[in-house]
């Protein structure tokens, strides 16, 4: 992964975990409404993908555990991993493009409700994607993908010198391209042909001459719609629109949609298609459903939005009457590492996947609450225009007091933790019982990261190796690791009861 330079390593933030009483009178565990829903606490686990599920989108009992397990932790909100509108072939992850998909999603509904016992409440992150196809072999590349025209002939003999490229045989044009080295070839195709052979050809929503983008606006807000009503059906207590990072939406919003066709160039045209989606979606699921959005604060790369693109997107949004703003940052495949041959360019790799997921080996910033003032910057913008819209932050967030000064500063809601959480499921009820020393604390080194990067199940390198060996324990596919800890989540002594209201 990317790092910053100069960098340095952080320790973690010094923890002072509360007592019972401390926690309970703290504002992280009051409740909050959003739409016509109460959330009995602030605590919230954002989206993450754990690779868990069949390879036609279907929940498995691994689902199920990984779910349950969040939930025996009792959080305020567990966000489901990003789940796909289409019905569609797309590896291991969830969807939700078919009647078909329901029976697995209410199966998940019911296993979080029963662990949680009714406190969680279950959002589904709703996500849609174009094409990404993986780093070809050179070879393979010439021989097979590029659509050689009279343009490479042209450039070939202008860049060697030798006319006989112009009438030569098509297959030796595609031998002598295949055999060039990287200066010529950047003499022969264009930038587009250069990122398919280096990178893997991905899809862009500026892609207009292909039909099936050039009809994504009117396409997009049903499919979004009837994933959204599938969601409601199975039982989900609300959806999550994902416009943030490498995907579809998030494409739409940024600056580099030039698209021509009135969905792209000014920010009043690339909003959009993102507001047909969260019309259509609300009119699928009605009005006190609760229907947030992901989405970026900053970009973080070049030509990119930044804070005041984000800012100006999350009024629209808070107008346009999304119950909450989730803030992310960066995420992108403009600047990721080129892949392995055979492998696919990952958007987290370069500088804004690094901010999306910053690490102990950080800049003098370092990477605990590094993104908090996006949402900070945000939700302030909002309230000033009279939106009482709730606005939740992440990023490196692991301890009571950073949640508590983030929620006493005003510059959020509701505070996430994705990678505490995945360390510690149990942690936000083990602070909540005054067990707070019993935590045990991520150390963002993002090897859970590492292994999303290579679509492997997602563990933490906490969950005890040593019992690898121990029946009855669930392992990954490769029998090295544990699929979920192998501590049970704490007995409850006597449940706090919680306040009655949240505060105004």
């Amino acid at each position: 992964m990317w790092h910053p330079t100069p960098a340095r390593r952080h320790p973690l933030p010094t923890a002072h975990w509360p007592t019972a009483e401390a926690a309970a009178a703290g504002r992280w565990f009051r409740p909050i409404r959003i739409a016509g829903t109460t959330v009995l606490q602030r605590t919230w686990v954002p989206a993450m993908v754990p690779w868990r599920a069949t390879e036609d989108g279907l929940v498995t009992d691994d689902v199920v555990a990984w779910y349950r397990r969040f939930a025996a932790g009792r959080p305020g909100v567990i966000v489901v991993e990003a789940t796909g509108i289409r019905d569609v072939p797309s590896g291991p992850l969830l969807r939700a493009g078919h009647d078909r998909f329901i029976p697995g999603l209410q199966r998940l509904v019911e296993a979080v409700r029963e662990a949680s016992h009714g406190e969680t409440r279950l959002f589904l992150q709703l996500i849609d994607f174009l094409a990404v196809k993986r780093r070809p072999q050179k070879a393979k590349y010439f021989e097979r993908f590029l659509a050689l025209s009279e343009r490479h002939r042209a450039a070939l003999v202008a860049a060697t010198g030798d006319g006989r490229w112009r009438d030569a045989p098509e297959a030796d044009v595609r031998a002598r391209l295949a055999a060039a080295d990287d200066a010529l070839l950047d003499r022969v195709l264009d930038w587009r042909e250069q990122e398919a052979l280096r990178f893997g050809y991905r899809e862009r929503v500026t892609d207009l001459h292909l039909p099936h983008v050039r009809e994504l606006p009117a396409v997009l807000p049903g499919l979004f719609a009837a994933a959204a009503a599938r969601a409601r059906t199975a039982g989900f207590d609300g959806v999550e629109l994902h416009y943030a990072h490498a995907y579809t939406m998030a494409s739409f919003l940024s600056r580099l949609n030039t698209r021509d066709d009135g969905y792209g160039g000014k920010r009043e045209q690339r909003v959009k298609v993102p507001l047909l989606v969260l019309r259509a979606v609300r009119r699928a699921v009605g009005g006190e459903y609760p229907v947030g959005v992901r989405f970026l604060g900053d970009e973080v790369i070049d030509g990119g939005n930044r804070i005041e693109d984000a800012t100006w997107f999350a009024l629209e949004f808070a107008r346009a009457g999304f119950d909450f703003l989730s803030i992310s940052k960066g995420g992108r495949f403009e600047d990721a590492k080129q892949p392995a041959v055979g492998a696919a360019v990952y958007p987290y790799t370069g500088p804004s996947g690094y901010e999306c997921m910053p690490t102990v080996i950080s800049d003098e910033k370092g990477p605990f609450g590094r993104n908090v003032a996006l949402a900070a910057g945000i939700r302030r913008a909002v309230r000033e225009l009279g939106y009482d819209t709730p606005v939740v932050t992440a990023g490196g967030i692991c301890t009571f007091e950073q949640a508590e000064q983030i929620l006493a500063r005003g510059d959020a809601d509701i505070v996430a933790a994705a990678r505490q959480s995945l360390a510690d499921p149990d942690w936000f009820r083990k602070v909540r019982l005054g067990l707070g020393a019993q935590v045990r604390r991520c150390e963002f080194t993002n090897y859970c990261e590492g292994l999303d990067q290579m679509h492997k199940q997602v563990t933490c390198k906490l969950w005890d190796r040593a019992e690898l060996g121990e029946p009855g324990l669930a392992k990954s596919a490769d029998g090295r690791r544990l699929l979920a800890p192998s501590w049970s989540p704490p007995e409850t002594p006597s449940r706090p009861s919680l306040p009655s209201s949240a505060p105004g």
